[in-house]
């Protein structure tokens, strides 16, 4: 028998009953304190002048508010006597405020006892309203429904969303400034022409400004496109400058030619394809470190960029990545994702990679794939068993081979938890035997995988694996097959916890004595395999393994050095290319606005030379005195 959790239909019903009552249980006017206030002020002791400023905008919000109850059904207000602290007393109009309250208080008799004869009329009248309303209404308040819980669910906490942050929480400060001081230079470094004039870079969210960096000149802004069920849709937009230089980056790249693509950002230092092909360019060669920084300048622009109303606190705003300029951001977060995760700093990693699925819900970089894992490194459990149950309401999300083990692994440590604190969890919830049983029969292939790359040693697994279900198990079709291939590659590094490795073991055990008994099981799985996963194509061919992987290839020196060219003629050709230095460019490349210098010795001759190319990398003097060689061909 197949159990499958009906806990998105009930998050559904839920949160849309909750939704209901936020627009139900709204403040109600109280007409007389409002009158009470107004006669009041023109009686007390003494006036602030500075509200006089303020004296017609608080005209314009009175007269509005009367129009709103002019329109809204009677209802019955409050005495004015459940809060004396509101009546001022005044020695020169008592008599005419008596009468006044008098005749409030009359209307207001008069008013309750009308609304008292005609209440069961205006009850009708509801009702009969109710039953007219269109079907689009229900259509649009359903989704504002499912917005509101997406946005929450996916709202990014600005407190974990930089690694700085977590590794100074990990660390400690003192920690993390000195290691953060090593980096950036030491005593040794020198720095070419003098002083170095520094600048005040802007705080971001995502990343931290590093002073070094030349400064944003603006050339990438954001527009708003529409607002659409309380969602805000976004679109990056290029100025004229930044579409020249997207220009002779394209041309540089048809031409194959890596020197012309660095010497783009000698005029334009942030422009935002040049630098994601220059990290991709130190990722490759093996300096992470350079590549994560060069991710960091990308995601400092793009957060430059940024519209007043663009904020990934709230989880409603939406860059759709079919918007050729919205790619970068996509990739750069990709990046900035891998990056920080290979530093430990896992619950930053879950922001980013929720700020990823909040920003286009079709999910093109495949963060659905990821953030299963990146909650249970950061101990979100209780959120991670949120999102199964609650996001976008589907209950084919635990049907994947990412949730179905990892909503597993997830019930195992919060029974581990509530075991350890004495505590007792809800009875309705599957228990995690349960649920690793149901993922090892729905995705069999799994476990044969995991084993190989784990890997797993011990023996008892060799014998697991000689069971036919396990040993000969198959994925059935091309998108599941990758699927399993990406959560293998990205979540294998769990089930070298032994406590894990025992729990898989059991589970392993209990399902092999299960179809011992009843091998009917097998039919009924499979069936639901080919019905989630019916597609004979790759549906998800466009996510590479390698992006979920730990490891990153390199690539020899020798193909570097093939594209590389004098550097007197990589500077011919911007000159002819790119005309006139824009504004702002004698400034980044001027001496001194340099960073301290670099190291060189034993990296990478290849990087050193595009690295040359930059304006505001500096290596310094040689011990002789002399410039650097590129340095003297400009001369």
């Amino acid at each position: 028998m197949i159990h499958i959790r009906d806990g998105p239909q009930r998050a559904g019903a839920a949160a849309a009953a909750a939704q209901q009552s936020l627009v139900d249980a709204g403040p109600e006017p109280d007409e007389e304190d409002e009158e009470e206030g107004e006669g009041s002020a023109d009686v007390g002791p003494s006036r602030n002048l500075f509200d006089l400023l303020n004296e017609d905008d608080d005209q314009e919000v009175e007269e509005e508010v009367v129009n709103e109850k002019s329109s809204d059904v009677v209802e019955e207000k409050p005495s004015v006597l459940a809060n004396p602290s509101k009546v001022v007393s005044s020695a020169g109009g008592k008599s005419k405020k008596k009468k006044q309250k008098k005749k409030n208080r009359d209307d207001g008799n008069s008013m309750k006892d009308r609304s008292e004869e005609s209440i069961d009329a205006i009850l009708e009248e509801l009702a009969i309203d109710t039953k007219t309303i269109n079907h689009e209404e229900i259509t649009e308040v359903q989704l504002n429904t499912h917005n509101y819980g997406v946005s929450s669910l996916l709202a990014v906490d600005p407190k974990f969303l930089k690694a700085e942050d977590e590794l100074r929480r990990i660390f400690g400060s003192k920690i993390v400034r000195s290691f953060e001081n090593d980096r950036n230079g030491g005593s040794s470094r020198q720095v070419r022409g003098g002083r170095r004039m520094t600048l005040s870079l802007r705080k971001t969210m995502l990343v931290s400004a590093s002073v070094n960096w030349p400064k944003w000149e603006g050339d990438l802004s954001m527009e708003l496109l529409e607002t659409k069920g309380g969602v805000n849709y976004f679109r990056y937009v290029h100025s004229p400058s930044y579409s020249q230089a997207q220009r002779i980056f394209e041309a540089a790249k048809e031409a194959h030619d890596i020197n012309v693509v660095a010497g783009v950002l000698l005029y334009y230092p942030y422009h935002i394809e040049t630098l994601l092909t220059i990290a991709d360019m130190y990722k490759f060669s093996g300096e992470h470190q350079h590549s994560a920084d060069t991710i960091a300048k990308c995601l400092f622009a793009l957060e430059c960029a940024w519209h007043p109303l663009f904020s990934p606190v709230q989880g409603n705003c939406r860059l759709k990545y079919t918007h050729e300029t919205n790619k970068p951001l996509f990739t750069a977060l990709s990046s900035h994702m891998q990056n920080i995760e290979r530093r430990g700093c896992h619950r930053s990693a879950l922001e980013v990679c929720k700020l990823l699925l909040a920003l286009d819900d079709d999910d093109p970089m495949g963060a659905m794939f990821s953030i299963d894992y990146f909650a249970l490194r950061a101990e979100e459990y209780t959120w991670l068993e949120r999102f199964v149950e609650e996001y976008k309401n589907d209950a084919s999300i635990c049907l994947f081979p990412n949730f179905s083990y990892s909503l597993a692994i997830c019930q195992f440590y919060l029974e581990r938890d509530a075991a350890s604190k004495g505590l007792v969890l809800e009875d309705d919830k599957s228990s995690s035997t349960d649920l690793m049983k149901q993922a090892l029969m729905l995705h069999p292939l799994v476990l044969k995988r995991l084993v190989e790359k784990a890997p797993l040693k011990d023996s008892v697994w060799t014998k697991i694996l000689k069971h036919p279900f396990f040993g000969s198990a198959q994925a059935g079709s091309p998108s599941l097959d990758h699927l399993i291939k990406i959560y293998v590659e990205r979540n294998y590094v769990l089930y070298r916890y032994p406590d894990l490795q025992n729990f898989l073991k059991e589970a392993a055990h209990s399902v092999i004595e299960l179809l011992n008994i009843n091998s009917t099981e097998i039919k009924d799985w499979a069936c639901v395999r080919k019905e989630v996963f019916p597609s004979d194509k790759n549906e998800y061919s466009h996510l590479q393994i390698s992006d979920f992987s730990d490891t990153v290839p390199t690539i020899p020196p020798d193909d570097l050095r093939q594209f590389m060219v004098h550097p007197q003629m990589v500077h011919g050709m911007q000159n002819a290319d790119m005309g006139a230095v824009p504004h702002g460019a004698h400034g980044a490349i001027a001496g001194e606005d340099r960073p301290p210098p670099r190291e060189v010795v034993g990296r990478n001759p290849g990087l050193v030379f595009l690295e040359s190319l930059l304006p505001w990398i500096d290596y310094g003097a040689h011990e002789h005195g002399h410039q650097d060689d590129h340095d003297q061909v400009d001369q």
